[in-house]
């Protein structure tokens, strides 16, 4: 796999969030563990960021990318905390972050009691205000790929059908730079979770160009029934409702879209070469060979270690391959294979490698998860490339 080296930049803005997670000692069930008046003694606690700010844009800064992050948080002691873990990784990467007097930094308190399901205390804080005011339209105009991630964890951004978040994406569309959006799982029961996200996406999608959420987010807001059924074990995610969901996405204005599916693999569609010539700064220099095109790409064999950040890894290996102007096929393989790192490591930043070592193992014949897609019509498995090519794929 050719390995060019990126002169092109990304600006990731959105959901940043501090995760403070106590590692808790001792056994017992829920109800003796956690019962009122009891003194719980815990062990260190382990501290990391959170959000696409940080897991995207701290994979894409560790893959050699020209990054900048853009988040919101508030002047104490949680948002130096955040600031201190981005600084870690670079101390320019933080020179886009916004302090803002009187706001709260957004905080997870994540407890893992034993025998149940983790627990989450989950403070919003500035995400919550976070809006078109918030982003550095100058610092646009200067990159090439602009990148936003969890605005349904982010109430401005799905309030009043979206207006900011359409705000957002016409302006920074306005700046010539390529456009990319990843979405995050709304509460059903939640503010989010009732927004009127058709509408949404409808409005947004014509400012977006890449459009990179998982499967399970889109038919939560596009098809609530199908998500129900899914959900119940009723029905399956399939190839045929992928190609359904993303003929549905490019009809309302996406360029190309990618569907994350965890340990299914991912799936991507594109458009027309005309409608991928509009990309911005951040385009193919061929745009004929990512037309028209449809592969599901199964993940690579490896050992779990934890899941946390594992589609925004994904993600930052797909754009990262974009930014080096690599062809499609090689751009999902990329893709499949930075997020497969990620779960090799328990939080979202440490099982990330360096793009070339990435590509190494990659070409060192790394192993990958068998699909069967031969009785769904029209689907081809590719054996140089190691994946499945779909009836929308002219190849």
């Amino acid at each position: 796999m050719v390995t060019p080296i990126s002169s092109k930049s990304c600006i990731v803005a959105g959901h940043i969030c501090l995760d403070v997670i106590p590692t808790l000692l001792g056994a017992g069930d829920f109800e003796s563990t956690f019962r009122p008046g009891r003194l719980l003694e815990a062990g260190p606690a382990v501290m990391s960021t959170g959000g696409a700010v940080s897991n995207t844009g701290l994979a894409m800064h560790k893959l050699g990318i020209n990054t900048q992050l853009m988040g919101k948080i508030g002047p104490d002691l949680f948002g130096q905390a955040i600031l201190d873990v981005v600084k870690s990784h670079g101390g320019h990467l933080a020179e886009g972050m916004q302090i803002v007097p009187g706001e709260a930094s957004s905080y997870t308190v994540i407890l893992n009691p034993p025998n149940v399901d983790r627990i989450f205390l989950h403070c919003p804080g500035a995400n919550d205000t976070f809006g078109a005011e918030d982003i550095n339209y100058d610092s646009l105009r200067q990159a090439d790929l602009f990148h936003f991630g969890y605005p349904p964890l982010m109430k401005r951004m799905y309030q009043n059908q979206g207006e900011e978040l359409v705000k957002i994406f016409r302006q920074a569309r306005a700046t010539g730079v390529t456009t990319s959006l990843d979405l995050a799982m709304p509460d059903p029961t939640g503010p989010s979770g009732q927004a009127d996200w058709p509408a949404i996406l409808r409005a947004v999608l014509p400012s977006v160009d890449l459009f990179l959420p998982s499967i399970e987010e889109i038919l939560l807001m596009l098809y609530p029934e199908t998500f129900r059924e899914i959900s119940k074990g009723a029905a399956q995610i399939s190839p045929p409702l992928a190609s359904r969901i993303a003929d549905d996405l490019l009809d309302m204005g996406a360029k190309l879209v990618m569907l994350k599916a965890g340990h299914w693999g991912l799936y991507l569609r594109t458009s027309t070469e005309a409608k991928l010539e509009e990309l911005g700064r951040a385009r193919p220099s061929q745009p004929a060979r990512w037309a028209n095109r449809e592969f599901w790409v199964p993940v690579f064999q490896t050992e779990v270690v934890g899941t946390t950040g594992a589609g925004d890894a994904t993600v930052a290996g797909f754009l990262s391959a974009l930014l080096r102007d690599l062809p499609p096929r090689q751009a999902v393989t990329m893709a499949a294979a930075v997020g497969a790192c990620n779960v090799e490591a328990a939080d979202a930043i440490n099982g990330i490698r360096s793009w070339e070592e990435t590509v190494t193992r990659v070409g060192a014949g790394w192993p990958r998860q068998k699909l069967d897609f031969d009785n769904f019509p029209g689907w081809r498995f590719d054996a140089s490339r190691q994946f499945w090519l779909g009836p929308n794929d002219p190849t």
